[in-house]
């Protein structure tokens, strides 16, 4: 396995959809698919290969100088618990550290939500060193509770 940076918007478009729709669970609103992938085509986006064949990508959001969010990452399901996403996380975080950036941020469901598949979420970013900071109930809608976890890149 490979990971390497999305030169092209088409290409981070394609992949996003892609492996998106292969995880209903977490993106099940095809409306909220296609937002991701009109924001791949203008964000830095890193994919995990296995010869040409995506198995996950992350898409960075730059906040300021010194933060930068995960606004979308997946990977396929069999892709899962095979180190895909420990090394995009680790590709993101070396970029980001030699450009400056100090903090990596991502807002996910909260564990007021009962979803199985988002407390997996959660327990792999915190196996990261991502810490939740806060609760924003009413950051995407009621239903929805947005927790805000943050990892400071030394």
């Amino acid at each position: 396995m490979q990971v390497r940076i999305v030169e092209s918007p088409q290409q981070r478009r394609n992949i996003c959809l892609a492996i998106l729709r292969a995880l209903p669970d977490w993106f099940g609103s095809e409306v909220a698919l296609l937002d991701y992938a009109h924001q791949c085509e203008t964000l830095p986006v890193f994919a995990a290969l296995e010869g040409k064949q995506p198995l996950g990508f992350v898409a960075l959001k730059q906040h300021s100088k010194f933060t930068r969010e995960i606004c979308v990452m997946g990977a396929l399901p069999e892709a899962h618990r095979r180190g895909v996403g420990r090394a995009l996380l680790s590709a993101c975080e070396e970029t980001c550290r030699a450009e400056g950036t100090r903090f990596l941020t991502v807002k996910t469901l909260a564990d007021t939500h009962p979803d199985e598949g988002y407390a997996k979420t959660r327990a792999f970013y915190q196996a990261m060193g991502f810490v939740p900071l806060e609760v924003f109930p009413l950051h995407w809608d009621e239903e929805n509770p947005c927790l805000f976890m943050a990892k400071y890149l030394d």
